[in-house]
């Protein structure tokens, strides 16, 4: 295992601040290393300048409580008052009690440019030594986060090393499947056999609570920890899908089927569609274990769903715990796109050691010690004698001392 360079001024972590963008702004995307993540690096970049440019407006938004509040925490590693290094984070689920690690990113040209000590030769600090002080800091300053999960391309050998270097373990593994228009259309041409498919609601926020519990193993349930206020849409996310609408042209279309006899969720979809064709349709799908015949039924109502839209492909994902879907994409013609690996670390992940005891060992002394009396018993205010004990049973009292005389016969004298 790499060791972490500790030679050399060192890095602080806070959170971002205005003045960092634009140090941050100057970074050039040939020098931005995010662990062979160059999509990472992309969205860092377009990030950093949507904030240059909206920053006011959103500071605003971070002061406005919840719901309205950005969820978004960044973090900065300085060194030098040189900014050498920047991680995003933010909570997974509504009671932030797991929390996903968005992006890291390192700059070359920084952490060579700083000195190392007072010889003038070049630090030799990167990617490994000031990813880990940032995800290090993280754990530290998030007190809300019990674990922590991101996910990451299995070919970032670099971005795999950071995150196993710091303890994250993986979890399951994610496929990207897309499915070409010619399939989308072929699909099409049957009616799905969908009994009691209905719209998503709030108020079905129980149920689809229940289907996403059973169709997931425990490991990766108690990771993502997931409540019913999960489920549940509020006025932002609604003022955002309208505004989706209305200026990015992406509607959503969400429906699940309910199995009358159990009064369960057995399946449900949620599908993005692009409506001017300019980006792939995208779609999140999620079947019960036991009711695996409707994957393939689900697939073809999307399917009709996108026939009034411009052709493009659908978009969907599958993890190695649901072979089934799998199985139905590979029928249906799907090509798998990429592979990514979920991986999660525990925030109390480390067990105190102990002194393994052997019962073998010990001795039929040392088991009794604890079963004899600390100290001498002390007497209570209310002592009992046997004659009073008695006398309250309804008993003779005997005397213990003087024991019955025998019965004799009078003798002559005593006549």
């Amino acid at each position: 295992m790499a060791r972490l360079t500790t030679n050399g001024p060192g890095i602080t972590v806070r959170p971002l601040q205005y003045r960092d963008l634009d140090d941050l702004k100057q970074w050039q995307l040939e020098d931005i290393e995010a662990g062979d993540d160059q999509a990472a690096a992309d969205a860092i970049v377009a990030w950093l300048e949507r904030q240059r440019r909206w920053y006011g407006p959103l500071k605003v938004l971070s002061w406005v409580p919840s719901p309205m509040q950005t969820n978004l925490s960044t973090f900065v590693a300085e060194r030098q008052n040189s900014v050498v290094g920047i991680i995003q984070v933010s909570p997974f689920n509504r009671t932030r009690s797991t929390w996903k690690v968005e992006a890291v990113a390192v700059n070359r040209a920084a952490t060579r440019a700083v000195p190392n000590g007072g010889d003038g030769s070049a630090d030799t600090s990167g990617f490994m030594d000031v990813g880990s002080r940032l995800l290090r800091h993280c754990f530290e300053a998030v007190w809300e986060a019990r674990t922590w999960m991101l996910e990451v391309d299995v070919n970032h050998k670099m971005a795999l090393a950071l995150y196993r270097f710091n303890g994250f373990q993986p979890l399951a593994q994610m496929t990207y499947w897309s499915l070409p228009p010619e399939q989308i259309v072929q699909l099409a041409q049957r009616e799905p056999d969908l009994p009691n498919l209905l719209p998503v609601s709030n108020a079905d926020a129980q149920l689809l609570y229940q289907l996403d519990t059973a169709s997931m193993p425990p490991l990766v349930r108690q990771v993502f920890d997931h409540q019913i206020q999960d489920f549940k849409g509020n006025l932002m996310s609604t003022a955002a899908a309208t505004a989706d609408r209305l200026f990015n042209q992406v509607e959503d279309v969400s429906a699940y089927v309910f199995e009358q006899q159990r009064k369960a969720a057995i399946g449900q979809f949620k599908l993005t569609i692009c409506r001017d064709g300019k980006q792939p349709h995208q779609a999140d799908l999620t079947v019960h274990p036991a009711y695996t015949w409707l994957y393939p039924e689900l697939m073809v109502q999307m399917a009709k769903i996108l026939q009034p839209f411009p052709e493009q492909t659908l978009q969907l994902t599958s993890f190695d715990y649901q072979p089934e879907r799998e199985e139905c994409l590979n029928q249906m013609q799907a090509i798998p796109d990429s592979h990514s690996l979920l991986m999660s670390r525990s925030v109390w992940h480390k067990v105190r050691e102990s002194r393994p005891i052997s019962l073998e060992g010990l001795q039929l002394s040392d088991v009794l010690t604890g079963l004899q009396p600390s100290g001498k018993p002390v007497p209570g205010r209310m002592t009992w004698s046997a004659e009073r004990w008695q006398t309250l049973m309804g008993l003779q009292p005997m005397e213990p001392n003087n024991p019955p005389s025998t019965i004799t016969q009078p003798t002559d004298g005593e006549q």
